[in-house]
C-alpha cells in the first residue's frame, strides 16, 4: 500500500445531492421543497417558538412575580460550617479570607452566618450579615460577632 492506492472507506463518503439544477437532474422544479407554502420560499426561517399561527405557548402563559433589583443577595453559611472549620484547621478567627480559602464562597459573595447547628469554641467571626441566633449562639461562647 502507498499513497497512489489510498481510498475512503466503503460507504463514507456520500455523493451530494444536487438540488435545482434543471428537470433532466431529477430534482429540478420544487427542487425537493414541496409545493407551494411559506417553506418552499427562498430566506424562509421561522421565528423562533413560531407554532404554524398558532398562539405561541410563552403568549399563552400569563407573566406573574417580578424581580427586585435592590435585593441583596449573601450565600449562607451555617454556625455548624464554622465550627467544623474551626476544629480541623484550629482557628480561632473565622474571616471572609478564610471561607474564600477554604472553598466555602467565591471572591466577591456577600456572606450571612446562620445558626443551625452547635457551637462550642470561642471565635471570633466576620461576616457582612447575621442572623439573631447565630450571634446569640456566638456570644453564649463568649465569642464576637463582627459586621463588616
Amino acid at each position: 500500500m502507498d499513497l497512489s492506492n489510498l481510498k475512503p472507506a466503503k460507504g463514507s463518503v456520500k455523493k451530494v445531492k444536487r438540488i435545482g439544477r434543471g428537470e433532466g437532474s431529477g430534482k429540478g422544479g420544487t427542487a425537493t421543497r414541496g409545493h407551494k407554502g411559506q417553506k418552499s420560499r427562498s430566506g424562509y426561517s421561522r421565528k423562533l417558538g413560531f407554532e404554524g399561527g398558532q398562539m405561541p405557548l410563552h403568549r399563552r402563559v400569563p407573566k406573574y412575580g417580578f424581580k427586585n433589583i435592590n435585593r441583596t443577595e449573601y450565600k449562607a453559611i451555617n454556625i455548624d460550617t464554622i465550627q467544623k472549620l474551626a476544629e480541623t484547621k484550629g482557628l480561632k478567627k473565622i474571616d471572609i479570607k478564610t471561607l474564600i480559602d477554604a472553598g466555602l464562597i467565591s471572591k466577591n459573595r456577600l456572606v450571612k452566618i446562620l445558626g443551625k447547628g452547635e457551637l462550642t469554641l470561642k471565635l471570633e467571626v466576620e461576616a457582612h450579615a447575621f442572623s439573631k441566633s447565630a450571634i446569640e449562639a456566638i456570644e453564649a461562647k463568649e465569642g464576637t460577632a463582627v459586621k463588616i
